[in-house]
């Protein structure tokens, strides 16, 4: 999808605030009101914009512990693949599942309120899931820098995100 000029500041804009009005997304890319929302309804069906969100604070929630677990699966098969992909869906403490390649086949991202609770969760519940043949954690120390938008640029250029 070819995006213009009026439909990245668009995007710059809902990114770093998803709560602005029609009026105030307006006035902030410098647009009347009616084609600023058509834009955003078009950006919408189109699957551009999938939704709009609050951005949580987990320290704040009480998830105090960032983990990355590389997990490789017993069998490569699509079936046990799509299994355990299903199962992954279903962990609310996982927040982010990636097939990835190399060492691993799955990166998962886990939050959890402390060591213990994670050390709970992952030999009660990522060890038993369907085909793990192995899983290795990274904790993280320090979060320099958390998802806050996705860079948006004219003809595929990527351009520093909102926020």
């Amino acid at each position: 999808m070819k995006l213009d000029a009026g439909d990245i500041r668009i995007l710059r804009a809902l990114q770093a605030d998803g709560r602005l009005t029609n009026q105030e997304l307006a006035e902030r890319v410098g647009m009347s009101t009616s084609p600023a929302w058509r834009r955003v309804r078009r950006l919408e069906q189109e699957g551009v914009i999938r939704g709009y969100q609050a951005v949580l604070d987990r320290r704040t929630l009480g998830l105090g512990v960032l983990a990355f677990v590389r997990v490789r699966i017993d069998s490569h098969s699509e079936s046990e693949a799509r299994r355990f992909e299903e199962e992954v869906l279903g962990l609310c403490e996982v927040i982010a599942c990636h097939s990835i390649a190399g060492e691993a086949d799955f990166l998962l991202q886990v939050v959890a309120a402390n060591l213990d609770a994670y050390a709970e969760f992952s030999m009660n519940v990522i060890r038993r899931l369907t085909g793990i043949k192995e899983m290795h954690t990274m904790f993280a120390l320090k979060e320099i820098k958390s998802l806050s938008g996705l860079p948006v640029a004219e003809q595929g250029v990527a351009a520093p995100a909102a926020g």
